[in-house]
């Protein structure tokens, strides 16, 4: 079966396409207002973060441990490997009684390319009540894996969804 290649959505004035992201995926710091929010809490708060760009994905935002409500993380079991970034632990965030599982990550040893994110957070915004950037809310990257988070700024399409999986 041949592969099925996406159709680039052409970006209207002052969107960036993800299909000019690199790969290897590049580490950008931007100075943008990250709010995240979860069982009525916030609990990030960051007005600088790092993202990663990488084609066909919508960035992963990664803010520094002293802008996240770090009483609000438990460690969760398991890891993965980032060919790019190195091994990742994950955590489950947990207000009162409601808990998200394993909805945030980090790099406690990153490869040197990606040295500047060590011990950041990084949160699935599916598994967040509102996550904002630039008090915009934004949507989760398709599929569950991937963790982007996809503003209107963004043009796509954007790896995740059913069929995506070989781009």
């Amino acid at each position: 079966m041949a592969l099925k290649r996406p159709v680039r959505e052409t970006p209207a004035p002052g969107q960036e396409s993800v299909w000019d992201y690199p790969r290897p995926p590049r580490l950008e710091r931007v100075d943008r207002h990250v709010r995240i929010v979860f069982a009525g809490r916030a609990i990030v708060e960051a007005r600088q973060a790092w993202r990663v760009l990488e084609t066909s994905h919508p960035p992963n935002y990664y803010v520094a441990p002293g802008d996240v409500d770090l009483s609000l993380l438990r460690p969760a079991a398991g890891a993965s490997f980032c060919e790019w970034k190195g091994s990742a632990r994950y955590f489950d965030v947990v207000v009162g009684e409601a808990a998200a599982a394993r909805a945030a990550w980090a790099y406690p040893e990153p490869s040197a390319a990606f040295a500047a994110i060590r011990d950041h957070l990084a949160f699935y915004p599916a598994a967040m009540d509102e996550c904002t950037v630039d008090g915009e809310r934004v949507r989760p990257q398709p599929g569950g894996f991937y963790g982007g988070w996809i503003t209107s700024d963004l043009a796509g399409p954007f790896k995740g969804g059913p069929g995506t999986a070989g781009w």
